[in-house]
């Protein structure tokens, strides 16, 4: 039980500092991307996805993670229901949305690194941020880019299936290369890891929006920074939380008596 709350206790703090900060990024990087794509989505007549985004593909975009976007404008006539206001009130869902997102990803990395030893100092922290960051945004991303409102994606179960997929190959592959060294091993992580991206992420019929090309790339390199950052800050905050309550215990069952 005392692992438990150990582990527990470490991600909600790295948890909580990571995901104020992806929130604030989001807010300056892209909030306002999302912004300028509603207004196309809504000159373009209410066009949107056929299928709702996975939240994972939202996370990285975790993958991430930008908050979800608001819907295109329905007829007056259809109930679109709640949804929080422009300004504070949709930042503040923003903060407690990326801290709940945070925390479950230091779960993540906390529980992972321990078989590994630990994350015994921020420096660690960050390589294994590196590895978080590889895992769920970086390669997810390669087949499946953060997308904003207006435009078309491929069936929402298809593409959960490859993102997952894709998330568990490439862990498996970096953990091979990282702590086996055998050459068979080897090359079987590099299989793992291009499989996916062979096998190739779900595609829409149509790939016409009214969203510039521009303003996606923007979008995607914006999306692709703040995650980057949102995993060293999440890293090193574990590295320092770890180090500063265990002192020089080697794990976290040795800790907290």
């Amino acid at each position: 039980m005392n692992l438990f709350r150990n582990v527990v206790f470490i991600a909600a703090i790295a948890g909580l500092v990571a995901g104020v900060v992806l929130a604030c990024l989001q807010a300056y990087a892209t909030v306002p991307l999302i912004l300028k794509a509603e207004v196309y989505e809504q000159a373009g007549g209410g066009h949107h996805h056929d299928h709702a985004a996975p939240a994972a593909n939202d996370t990285n975009a975790m993958s991430s993670a930008a908050p979800a976007p608001a819907e295109a404008v329905a007829p007056a006539a259809e109930d679109e229901g709640w949804a929080p206001a422009d300004g504070f009130e949709r930042f503040a869902f923003s903060v407690v949305a990326n801290i709940v997102t945070g925390i479950g990803f230091a779960l993540i990395l906390v529980a992972v690194s321990e078989f590994a030893g630990g994350i015994g100092n921020w420096r660690q922290g960050v390589f294994w941020g590196l590895a978080g960051f590889a895992v769920f945004t970086l390669a997810p991303g390669l087949g499946l880019p953060p997308e904003l409102p207006a435009m078309p994606a491929a069936d929402l179960t298809q593409r959960q299936i490859w993102w997952w997929a894709t998330v568990v190959a490439t862990a498996a592959g970096l953990g091979l290369i990282a702590f086996r060294k055998s050459l068979p091993l080897a090359i079987l992580a590099v299989l793992l890891i291009v499989a996916p991206h062979v096998v190739g992420a779900p595609q829409p019929d149509s790939f016409e929006t009214p969203i510039p090309e521009g303003l996606h790339h923007q979008f995607v390199v914006a999306v692709t920074v703040t995650n980057l950052v949102f995993w060293l800050v999440l890293g090193a905050v574990v590295g320092v939380v770890r180090g500063r309550f265990t002192g020089t215990a080697t794990s976290l069952r040795d800790s907290f008596a």
